[in-house]
């Protein structure tokens, strides 16, 4: 059978347009209710853009969620991170379209999950369906809303792939009706000295520009004078109607003397490539401001395929005597745009502002592994970890050290290895390697323990030690009592915590017999639906065990009674 979903796909793409043409008027909303968004395609995340659209359900869970179009299930996904629930539906005319964070399954889907669910034993499952197993017709009910998985809040991620490259599409070209009347909003504009003597506005380092609202809605820089490769970025965001949420814009263009220098938008993007968003935006500015400031060139290392035109990669280069007009137009799907215009003097000055290069003893180039001993533990470097050469701080320690800081965005995982001698054997299996945050307080970062060593894999920088969880988890029930009457109860409910480590299993049985317990960390608890019906018995023994990061382990025993 699935070579027949291969054999499908294959026949879609000899079809499917070169172009980029979207279907308009194929496919109806995922729901019924007006189509509000909390975040829209192409959004600027940690470390990925985003994928789909947010769809507001009215701060509610349990929305009914249908099917946009005729298809086929071809995925399900359960887990207590990411998307949580997810559905994929794949349909005849070459896209899938994707359903995220919801509560629960239409009947014949949950049904087909927790047969697969007993099956393994495990909340957690990712299941790929025969193609035809599990059809579904435009507008049938597939799922309902819900708030699982990484979710902040009540909302149903939706987006629509192309099924062969399996490459997001932005939902909004489909023909979705979204209201949206608003301009973007610029909240910042930055000038960037690139080549060598170049200075903007008497600096070698980046500035930060001035510019004013214009009577006809745009707005100008203040004049700016400069000499040699300069670039420039923006931080602006997009409000749609009926939401207060800073969504992020569509296109950005750049225009020098009239001539297109860069543009990118957000129409698709690879996931494969996602995470390169870290050259895109100015990644220190965004560590030390928590606003990201869009280039307007493109870097070297950046491997993104946003782009739809480049000249010289958006690079402006700035000659004594010359003048240069720059627009910056900034753009919603909805075809709302703000320009801002930057007026440039070529002129020689005299540097008032250096750039600020911070130097250290040790030295990484990207292109290169790299290895450094820092006594309590080796640090590996592979090649093309980080995006370009640079002086990294490193702290040696007698249990803990330090390896730079966040502000340097690393592309793959780099290696950590502690070495725990100085601990005895006993204490070895209680400990891990913890990331302390800017509070001194740790997180578990998965360990390895093997041939004496402690060993961790992981892109994010800072500080790191051994820590010891010696700590069991903590059980207890939420909806009920010792030995008391459940009859008229739907379900039961535990909380489950661990105080360091975290949580890494959990499991439960009913009289003896397994049973699916759903998993909620954002509010750290277990859920058993009596709609199983895994046991008839009028009394009832409940056995749940948890067993964090370490391998601490509690078990519950509770007793209640049900008709």
């Amino acid at each position: 059978m699935r070579c027949n979903l291969f054999l499908f796909l294959f026949l879609i793409a000899l079809h499917l347009p070169a172009q980029k043409k979207y279907p308009q008027d194929t496919f109806r909303p995922p729901l019924e209710i007006p189509l509000v968004l909390a975040g829209t395609f192409g959004e600027l995340r940690s470390n990925h853009f985003h994928s789909g659209m947010d769809i507001k359900t009215q701060q509610r869970e349990g929305l009914p969620v249908f099917a946009i179009g005729d298809g086929t299930v071809t995925r399900i996904k359960v887990s207590h991170w990411g998307y949580g629930k997810a559905l994929y539906i794949a349909h005849p005319n070459g896209y899938t379209s994707v359903y995220a964070h919801l509560k629960k399954f239409g009947p014949e889907i949950e049904e087909y999950v927790k047969k697969v669910q007993y099956e393994k034993q495990s909340y957690e499952v990712e299941i790929f369906p025969d193609y035809g197993e599990l059809k579904v017709i435009q507008g049938s009910t597939i799922a309902y809303s819900g708030n699982t998985g990484s979710s902040a809040g009540p909302h149903l991620h939706f987006e629509i792939r192309n099924s062969v490259s399996g490459k997001p599409t932005n939902p909004l070209l489909y023909g979705y009706e979204v209201r949206d009347a608003t301009n973007p909003t610029v909240l910042g504009l930055y000038g960037y000295p690139l080549s060598k003597g170049a200075l903007i506005n008497q600096s070698a380092d980046k500035i930060q520009l001035n510019y004013t609202k214009q009577s006809d809605g745009s707005y100008l820089a203040d004049k700016v004078t400069a000499i040699g490769t300069i670039g420039f970025g923006i931080n602006s965001f997009d409000r749609l109607d009926m939401a207060a949420n800073k969504n992020g814009v569509y296109a950005i263009k750049q225009t020098v003397n009239g001539r297109v220098y860069s543009e990118f938008d957000f129409d698709s993007f690879s996931f494969g490539e996602t995470r390169y968003i870290n050259t895109l935006i100015d990644y220190a500015y965004f560590y030390d401001h928590r606003q990201r400031i869009q280039k307007c060139f493109k870097e070297p290392y950046n491997h993104l395929s946003i782009y739809e035109s480049l000249y010289n990669d958006g690079k402006i280069k700035v000659e004594e005597g010359a003048s240069y007009n720059v627009e910056l137009l900034i753009s919603d799907v909805a075809g709302n745009t703000t320009k801002l215009i930057i007026p440039i003097d070529g002129k020689k000055q005299e540097e008032k502002i250096a750039k600020d290069d911070e130097t250290t003893e040790n030295f990484v180039i990207s292109s290169k592994p790299n290895n450094f001993d820092l006594g309590a533990a080796k640090v590996y470097f592979p090649a093309s970890t980080f995006y370009e050469d640079f002086f990294i701080n490193l702290e040696k320690g007698s249990d803990t050290i330090t390896i730079h800081d966040n502000s340097v965005a690393a592309h793959r995982n780099f290696t950590i290895s502690f070495d725990p001698s100085n601990y005895s054997e006993e204490d070895r299996k209680q400990m891990f390697i913890a990331h302390l945050d800017s509070k001194m307080r740790p997180s578990y970062s998965k360990t390895y323990k093997r041939d004496g060593s402690f060993t961790t894999r992981t892109r994010t920088l800072g500080t790191y030690t051994l820590v010891k969880d010696s700590v069991a988890p903590e059980v207890k029930p939420k909806n009920f009592k010792e030995k008391q009457w459940l009859s008229n109860y739907s379900y039961l409910s535990l909380s489950i915590s661990d105080d360091l480590s975290g949580v890494d299993s959990y499991s439960a049985t009913l009289n003896d017999k397994w049973i699916l317990m759903e998993y909620e960390p954002k509010t750290n608890t277990i859920t058993y639906d009596f709609e199983d019906n895994i046991s008839n018995e009028t009394e009832c023994e409940l056995k749940v065990t948890v067993t964090d990061n370490v391998g601490n382990s509690t078990t519950f025993v509770g007793n209640f009674f049900r008709k």
